[in-house]
């Protein structure tokens, strides 16, 4: 019999995440209690905010459903271990969508594993090789872990940092947030030695270690932890614009869209997207006539400017699965349909 209540309510809940329904009686049984000390329980859990549902008859019982907020879960320890496991895969690899609440969770379920726990959940990540998406490097989940947690806690945060041309440093931060870009891990923090704000990519990081002193944040200069590694990022290589239209309404577009690549602005019907006065070649340029060949009802136009390779650029388009025409710059252009007839022959057209 278990006579400790909150011990008692850890193991009905737990008895209650299984996806069935559970007959007081048999609930009782397992419990060591009476129906009625269920009953208490089931309440207790209610008041918890558990969504726990009953059914009156002789088949009736009690089961978990789906509620308004996610409550806690209980997890037993081949569950916690498979998530684990699960949740480094995604964590390793900026995978866009899953990437950041990947980590968030992470850190969170393996700052209370238990060691025995935590070895299985090593011994099966180096015995596993996960087919991910990314094109990026790889991170030890255990770095990302490390660093989520000194975000959340405000704790200062210590590492050895390379840098891209070997150079090796010590470095003493207060980090502020994690950034993914969909193909690499950044961290956005202030620099203590030399009194400024950095960005640090985090598959160059080694032996990341929260200090335990705490710090009061301090206030970032663009106000957004992506803006300023995109600002980062190209105040440190070269960068080119560039315009792009797609025959698809501009939310259908921004649907499938990095934001770290901009926003599609709508376009009125009939097109607007080149023209005879914008300065880019207007109808004898070749892509398209006096509309830019995207222009109609429906259809949307991207500017922005961007630091990555035209021949990355060129494929992250197309990986979107739209119609779409680009304008500039001339490089791109060209790479655009160096691409599309390489796959072509490649289909055997």
């Amino acid at each position: 019999m278990t006579t400790d209540t909150p011990a008692r309510l850890l193991q009905l809940l737990s008895l209650l995440q299984t996806p069935r329904e559970w007959p007081g009686g048999e609930l009782a049984d397992r419990l060591g209690v009476s129906r009625r000390t269920v009953r208490r329980d089931i309440d207790r859990l209610r008041e918890l905010g558990y969504p726990v549902q009953a059914t009156k008859g002789s088949d009736g019982g009690y089961r978990l459903v789906a509620g308004k907020a996610m409550p806690p879960l209980v997890l037993d320890d081949e569950e916690a271990v498979a998530i684990a496991v699960g949740l480094r895969a995604g964590a390793g690899h900026a995978i866009e969508g899953v990437d950041e609440a990947s980590v968030r969770a992470l850190a969170k379920l393996e700052q209370v594993l238990p060691a025995r726990l935590r070895h299985r959940v090593s011994t099966l990540q180096a015995a596993t090789t996960p087919l991910t998406s990314g094109d990026g490097a790889s991170v030890a989940p255990e770095t990302l872990t490390v660093m989520a947690s000194a975000v959340a806690g405000q704790e200062r945060l210590r590492f050895a940092y390379r840098a891209g041309d070997g150079t090796a440093t010590r470095r003493v931060t207060e980090p502020y947030r994690l950034v993914s870009t969909g193909r690499r891990w950044y961290l956005v923090a202030y620099d203590l030695d030399r009194a400024d704000w950095r960005t640090f990519r985090v598959d160059r990081v080694s032996e990341p270690f929260a200090t335990g002193a705490r710090f009061a944040p301090r206030e970032l200069p663009t106000g957004s932890a992506a803006e300023y590694l995109r600002q980062s990022m190209y105040r440190r290589r070269d960068t080119y614009a560039f315009t792009v239209t797609f025959a698809e309404p501009a939310e259908v577009v921004a649907g499938r869209l990095p934001a770290w690549l901009g926003t599609p602005e709508p376009l009125p019907a009939g097109g607007e997207s080149g023209g005879e006065d914008d300065g880019r070649g207007g109808e004898d340029d070749g892509r398209g006539g006096e509309d830019g060949g995207s222009g109609g009802a429906g259809a949307c136009r991207l500017r922005g400017t961007t630091g990555d390779p035209v021949e990355w650029l060129a494929v992250r388009l197309a990986m979107l699965g739209y119609e779409f025409t680009v304008q500039e710059p001339a490089e791109l252009v060209d790479h655009v349909g160096e691409l599309g007839a390489r796959l072509t022959r490649a289909a055997g057209g």
